[in-house]
């Protein structure tokens, strides 16, 4: 109704004014350069915060399989997500190397993976999906008031996964995956009738503009984001479709043009097996790549002006997924406890331990 959403702006309003100047900063947590979950030999989980050069500077026992996690923006505060359909988020100081908040979805809703700061930090966002009918929420937490829930929206469609916050610092993309599941979060319900899409979402939850993929490709669950300075988006898909049939699994938008696809030589599309597990514009802006755990492989691609999609070339590695952005160009990790830097195509190793790094390396 109109009244409680103007209500719902005005406490949005409020909770998001200009943070104050921080105290303290990333350097007094070590300086970490990325965030990433894995599993120990013991089966537990932790959230560790890691170097440049791939050594760990802290590490928090999670309760269970994490998946991603966001970064505040001036603050050495962290929030790692639980692995979909989650039932926690946890607020780590990653100064004292300490959990700060421990934060539920309401009931009936669960949360799928990922999140991201708004408003100088003043607002948590944070992917969530009913349980019941799959449709998409965005949840408000106010950060600076012990991050206390201020009320949701809707993300435009249904299976929801990865959320960024555009350039203006204004505007959300969201990538609604277009899978409905069960109650319990992992038994797909809809794949003859998928429709996935990215939402482009003002901070009132308001739809600005949405892109759907050709119906020859309503099978391409868009699961995650990388998103380039000038408002270039780069999206990884899952093929839900025949395995037979080899599409695209990267894409590109820009708002109020068409998306279009990376062109990949068949036998390395082949090998990824219709799953892209992450994604990563490196650190000059001009190239791109996904993953593949189930294939080993990780795909680059060009993302210059004029020449976005084109295929570079790959680097096989078993189990390959965690993508984000290096000095050297893209580092990567995989499940056997490697990090890799990737300059030029050529990686290097910089660190292996007992850890099983799990999908995702959040860039700091």
């Amino acid at each position: 109704m109109p009244s409680n959403r103007r209500k719902f702006l005005a406490t949005l309003l409020a909770a998001s004014a200009a943070s104050a100047a921080p105290r303290i900063g990333w350097a007094a947590a070590g300086s970490p350069a990325y965030l990433a979950a894995a599993r120990l030999p013991s089966g537990a989980f932790e959230l560790h915060g890691l170097t440049r050069d791939g050594a760990s500077r802290f590490a928090v026992p999670l309760p269970a399989r994490g998946h991603a996690g966001a970064s505040h923006p001036n603050k050495p505060i962290a929030v790692a997500f639980a692995r979909r359909p989650g039932t926690f988020a946890l607020v780590v100081d990653c100064a004292a190397g300490e959990i700060r908040h421990h934060l539920s979805p309401p009931k009936g809703l669960h949360f799928n993976g990922h999140g991201c700061f708004a408003q100088g930090g003043a607002l948590l966002l944070t992917i969530e999906q009913d349980a019941n009918t799959s449709e998409g929420r965005i949840g408000f937490w106010d950060a600076r008031d012990g991050y206390r829930r201020l009320g949701d929206a809707p993300t435009h469609g249904i299976g929801p996964h990865d959320l960024r916050l555009m350039p203006d610092n204004e505007t959300l993309i969201v990538a609604n995956g277009g899978i409905a599941t069960d109650p319990n979060g992992r038994r797909k319900l809809n794949i003859e009738s998928m429709a996935p899409s990215l939402a482009y979402i003002d901070l009132g939850g308001d739809l600005l503009e949405e892109m759907r993929l050709d119906p020859a490709m309503h099978q391409a669950s868009i699961r995650h984001l990388a998103l380039r300075g000038d408002g270039l988006i780069g999206f990884a898909m899952q093929w839900q479709g025949d395995p037979a049939q080899d599409v695209p699994l990267l894409g590109f938008h820009r708002r109020g043009k068409a998306a279009f696809f990376a062109e990949t030589p068949f036998a390395e599309l082949h090998v990824m097996q219709g799953y892209a597990g992450s994604i990563a514009f490196g650190s000059a802006g001009d190239e791109i790549a996904i993953t593949s755990p189930r294939g080993g492989r990780m795909l680059r691609y060009s993302a210059q002006s004029g020449a976005e999609g084109r295929f570079l070339d790959s680097i096989a590695r078993a189990d390959i997924c965690g993508l984000a952005v290096h000095e050297a160009g893209l580092l990567a990790s995989d499940g056997l406890g490697g990090l890799i830097a990737i300059q030029n195509g050529k990686p290097r190793a910089l660190s292996r331990s007992l850890l099983a790094w799990d999908n995702h390396i959040v860039a700091l």
